[in-house]
């Protein structure tokens, strides 16, 4: 038996791929819906209905109005932008009453699929054995902006190549995008975001993380820039909601622009990733971490400044810690093993193919020897050695250190560029404290000092340090007492009096010093021999992908993620994560009320939603037994940028919203299992409920098509 045959849930399929055993598979699971329904070019489908929000999340049409349903945190940064000491968006939520109410969002875009097509041979052309790895990718860079080109002609539409299989297969994407954009609605945070990071990735879980949007259109359907004289846009498919809800068992599909995978990596890669890469980084973040929580819980002018910073930092830290758990527990890197043991076999089996592939799992080990050697060098270059926030000033302000790299002749151009410089400064320092850095700086040093070999540093970094006997913390504030770049006054004084000859000042800051050694070490001692060993791999591994669909016909080989159109499917369940904890596969609205806390950073809600609760006012949004579902969890395969995807049922009827995955199954970018890697969604019920009854919004439910 394969030990890697994919599980029926695995796999992030490309709709124009869905064979007949894949949709089989669909339907035998409950699925009611044709391939044609999913994907088709010849008439209205699903995928019409699916849309790239901004530039990194998923989103669904929901109306025949153009109404856009994603997640909270995908909207975010809009609602964020329209919010004001008096119109709190962010803690008050937002409701547009009406259509004029509706708020422009400039730069804002939503992206459809219109065709996808195959084009391996047109991008392969002119490609030879004998070209190198970065010689193929020009060459396929030439063939993709020629396709590309050619198949937008003489109309409106966007075009882009991607690669499949490690660049094997070559597919051809049309798009549309429209970008007139308004936001409609969104919770208050406290709804939207409830448990905020200290839920993040954890089941069970109680937030109704959506947002509304509206598409808007010319008079005649067509993308246009913002306009008065825009009208809602008229979908060629919107999904109709299902207030039936789901049960344990259920059918599920996920559309959507999921991000990045390495399903097909070797155990030596995992190896590398669960034992080197993701401790060492866990390791580093928990020191920033410490750091910076400690001075935000004596300082709130601190807790205000760094705790955006803080949660965006442990969001992956907190990921990595369960990829660990989650690779280790799956037993991932011996499976994997065990896998290529067979595949080897097979190879020595069959005098072809071991003449074409049985080099390649020893190459693969031979790389990944030098890249063991290799990590610990880029990720505390990359985490530690240069985190120090005081080194972003140093990067914002270097084009300013060559005399000969501006034109001071130029007083237009001179004006831009300190303009652009002021502007990134005074952002910078609004959540920025010196004193707190310099802590974190000479944590960092001391780490990377204790971790590195010697000969992979910046020699005139080890002759400053060697003047303070291994004072790391005299060292770093020697370094923050003799610099300006910590002071934004100062650092705005040079910028404004900028002209030749002040390059000097920057020249001798000690601060300036040291960032420019790391990095110019880095990009010149380093990551060449990194960027070496990894063009080897792209060509082994191109070389190993075409080998196991070669060899390994039994297995189902699905393309991993690269940000391009997607469909999961998988059913509706519970799991155990470890020994004598069972989780259920839905959560209430009692869940949020008991952990409900008042004025918690986390656990707050708005009175207007815990009246409801007392009330037991939950409409026609209760289940069977009278209670409001707010979440559930399914083992679709998902990923990042699958936030905001719809979660339908097997009628293609919209059951939720994707927002997260459970913190044991994180290591699904890397090894799918079945029986812990779930997928979080909102239940559309509690998101009906909240726009209904809460926001009292009840005109947007008008035009949505309910299915009771």
């Amino acid at each position: 038996m394969n030990s890697l045959k994919a599980f029926a849930d695995e796999g992030m399929w490309l709709p124009l791929l869905l064979d007949q055993l894949t949709i089989a598979d669909m339907q035998s699971k409950g699925m009611k819906l044709s391939s044609e329904d999913i994907y088709s070019v010849n008439r209205s489908s699903m995928k019409d209905a699916v849309l790239l929000f901004g530039s990194g999340c998923t989103g669904e049409v929901i109306s025949d109005r153009g109404l856009v349903l994603t997640n909270h945190h995908c909207g975010f940064g809009q609602i964020q932008s329209h919010s004001s000491i008096e119109h709190d968006y962010i803690k008050d939520g937002f409701w547009a009453m009406r259509q004029e109410d509706e708020l422009i969002c400039p730069g804002l875009s939503v992206t459809f699929i219109i065709k996808i097509e195959d084009v391996t041979s047109q991008a392969l052309m002119g490609v030879t054995d004998g070209m190198s790895e970065s010689e193929r990718q020009q060459q396929i860079e030439i063939n993709n902006k020629t396709i590309e080109q050619k198949a937008i002609l003489g109309s409106h539409y966007g075009a882009y190549v991607r690669g499949f299989y490690n660049g094997n297969q070559y597919y051809l994407f049309i798009t549309e995008t429209y970008k007139d954009v308004r936001l409609v609605g969104a919770p208050p945070q406290s709804i939207g975001n409830f448990g905020g990071d200290a839920d993040n990735w954890m089941w069970p879980r109680h937030t109704a993380d959506f947002s509304l949007f509206r598409i808007y259109a010319d008079k005649n359907n067509r993308p246009a820039e913002y306009s008065a004289e825009n009208v809602p846009f008229k979908p060629r498919y919107f999904f109709p909601i299902s207030m039936k809800g789901v049960q344990e068992g259920d059918f599920t599909m996920v559309y959507g622009f999921p991000g990045r995978t390495t399903e097909y990596i070797s155990s030596y890669a995992v190896d590398v990733i669960q034992n080197i890469s993701d401790p060492q980084k866990v390791a580093i973040r928990d020191a920033r971490l410490n750091i910076w929580w400690n001075d935000m819980m004596t300082n709130d002018s601190i807790r205000i400044k760094y705790s955006a910073k803080y949660y965006g930092l442990s969001n992956a830290w907190k990921k990595w810690q369960g990829e660990i758990m989650g690779l280790k527990k799956a037993d991932a890197i011996e499976k994997k093993m065990a896998y290529e043991s067979d595949f080897n076999s097979r190879v020595l089996s069959n005098p072809e193919w071991q003449k074409n592939y049985d080099q390649i799992l020893p190459s693969l080990k031979i790389v990944y020897d030098s890249i063991r050697l290799l990590q610990p060098l880029i990720d505390y270059y990359n985490e530690a050695l240069m985190s120090p926030e005081i080194f972003r000033i140093a990067g914002i302000v270097k084009p300013f250190s060559d005399k000969t790299g501006i034109d001071t002749t130029s007083s237009e151009g001179m004006f831009k560029l300190t303009e652009k410089a002021k502007a990134q400064v005074k952002a910078f320092f609004k959540d920025y404290d010196a004193r707190t850095d310099l802590k974190m700086t000479s944590e960092m040093i001391n780490m990377s000092i204790q971790r590195l070999p010697s000969d992979r540093l910046p020699k005139s970094f080890l002759q400053s340090l060697n003047k303070y006997d291994g004072d790391y913390g005299e060292y770093a504030s020697d370094i923050f007492a003799k610099s300006f770049l910590d002071n934004e006054a100062l650092v705005l004084d040079f910028l404004n009096d900028y002209k030749k000859g002040r390059e000097k000042i920057l020249l001798q800051d000690p601060a300036f010093i040291l960032a420019t050694a790391l990095k110019d070490h880095y990009d010149s001692s380093i990551l060449p021999a990194y960027m070496r060993l990894n063009d080897r791999l792209n060509i082994i591994n191109r070389e190993y992908m075409r080998a196991q669909m070669e060899i390994m016909r039994e297995r189902r080989f699905y393309p991993d993620a690269n940000s391009t159109l997607r469909v999961a499917y998988g059913k509706v369940e519970g799991y155990q994560p470890r020994d004598g904890v069972v989780y259920n596969y839905y959560t209430t609205i009692d869940g949020l009320v008991g952990k409900y806390f008042p004025n918690d950073e986390f656990y707050d809600a708005p009175e207007r939603l815990l009246q409801l609760y007392e009330q037991k006012d939950f409409g026609q949004y209760a289940d069977a037994s009278g209670n409001l579902r707010t979440c559930f969890i399914a083992s679709n395969h998902t990923t990042g940028g699958n936030s905001g995807s719809p979660v339908l049922n097997g009628e293609g009827q919209l059951v939720g919203t994707n927002f997260d995955r459970c913190w044991e199954g994180t290591m699904s970018d890397i090894y799918f299992d079945a029986s812990q890697c779930r997928n979080i969604a909102l239940d559309v019920r509690y998101t009906l409920f909240v726009i209904d009854k809460f926001a009292g919004a009840d005109y947007l439910i008008d035009e949505m098509f309910i299915v009771k």
